[in-house]
């Protein structure tokens, strides 16, 4: 209770100045994380989380099945038909030679696993814009730039949870210390498997029934948000009863949604957005425990190593190479291959993995955490900072361009 005391009242206590704060790029997962670092901090913490309970991986899962299904239903539809060509270079081509670059950065830099160095890709690749939101609502940047971004920010992580998933399982299989399960990997394949069949069993019929209902003028515009948020928990718990992967199933369900939302009520998805933001920073009040805990214990120096690499080179490399024969001009490749900001995804992933090796390889499971925790920081530090004079400079490159046509 002490937790949700302190996080809820810093989060209000942020939201009373957020305009002031934004100008210094204090934004809320910001402000939570300080606040989980000042008081987990210590031998005598105010709060201490429990993190490797059943309860916590339930609770982050769930938290993930929302903020993926939101991020399925959201896809700005006008943005990926303008926009195809680049979103596919980005997320077919550019997504999987960046999880590639970051196994092999993570098997160069810690040579004994490479089941684990892939589960550091899947964990630490995931683009979210948390630690630059403000860049989205930042007019000095084109609405298609920023659209591709908000798209691409969108669906990756919801890409990668199938990868994510087949890692874990291949280093409880492959680690120092394998768990009892000796086919993991083909259990998560089945888990996949069922969490496909769950989210279509939910979002296709649950999005053609909110539709029908609205309208016949059945139901209500708030009934209907309702309705809305309980359908990735609703797939969150039939993948349970199949034996699937829930947050995987969320996603899935959101992908079927997404096609009924533009017959549904205007604003539609408010309630689901609210209610995955609201989680969300709870977890990054969590992450400044994580914080505490990499740098209280034995850390590992070559962590702030390969979290540079992968907030630079992992993303750089492989979007510069799939933008090559694009129209883009150098300005907008650069910006398109810096902007690649690291946060909640890397979060829920790296608690998950985290949580679910503690048992087995509490050694993988610090050095997971640390990545995790690594990479996220320097990408706060490096993005959040750097994205208003990125800004500016873009728009006075276009301001010159536009005097020398």
């Amino acid at each position: 209770m002490i937790a949700l005391a302190v996080s809820m009242g810093t989060l209000l206590a942020w939201a009373l100045v957020a305009a002031r704060l934004t100008r210094w790029s204090i934004t809320a997962p910001v402000a939570l994380t300080a606040a989980g670092v000042a008081l987990t901090a210590g031998p005598h913490a105010l709060v201490r989380i429990g993190l490797t309970t059943l309860d916590a991986e339930h609770a982050v899962e769930i938290i993930l099945a929302v903020l993926l299904f939101t991020d399925a239903t959201e896809v700005p539809g006008g943005v990926f038909r303008a926009q195809r060509g680049l979103l596919i270079r980005l997320l077919v081509l550019a997504l999987p030679l960046s999880l590639l670059t970051a196994t092999l950065v993570g098997g160069l830099l810690f040579p004994f696993n490479w089941w684990l160095a892939a589960l550091f890709a899947a964990v630490t690749v995931p683009v979210d814009l948390a630690p630059a939101a403000e860049l989205i609502r930042d007019t000095r940047l084109p609405s298609w730039l920023r659209g591709v971004l908000t798209v691409e920010s969108g669906l990756n992580d919801g890409i990668v949870a199938p990868v994510f998933l087949l890692c874990l399982a291949g280093v409880e299989t492959h680690g120092a210390s394998p768990g009892p399960a000796s086919d993991s990997v083909g259990h998560a394949f089945e888990q996949l498997l069922w969490a496909a069949v769950a989210g279509a069993l939910v979002g296709r019929p649950g999005g053609w029934l909110l539709r029908r209902a609205w309208r016949v003028r059945w139901t209500t515009p708030a009934a209907i948000r309702l309705g809305l948020l309980a359908l990735p928990l609703l797939a969150y718990a039939v993948a349970g009863v199949l034996h699937g992967n829930g947050f995987v199933a969320a996603f899935v369900a959101g992908l079927f949604v997404r096609r009924d939302v533009p017959s549904l009520p205007p604003k539609v998805l408010t309630l689901v957005e609210d209610a995955g933001t609201l989680m969300s920073l709870a977890l990054w009040f969590v992450f400044g425990q994580l914080v505490t805990q990499a740098f209280t214990g034995e850390f590992d120096a070559r962590v702030v190593a390969y979290a540079v690499l992968t907030l630079t080179v992992v993303r750089a490399g492989p979007v510069l190479l799939c933008l090559i024969g694009t129209e883009l001009d150098l300005t907008d490749r650069l910006v398109l291959a810096w902007l690649g900001p690291r946060g909640l995804a890397s979060i829920v992933f790296g608690l998950l993995a985290f949580i679910g090796l503690a048992p087995a390889d509490p050694h993988a499971a610090d050095l997971v955490g640390q990545v995790m925790t690594m990479t996220v920081l320097v990408s706060l530090a490096l993005h959040g900072l750097s994205y208003g004079p990125l800004a500016a400079r873009y728009a006075q490159a276009r301001a010159r361009a536009t005097e020398q046509a």
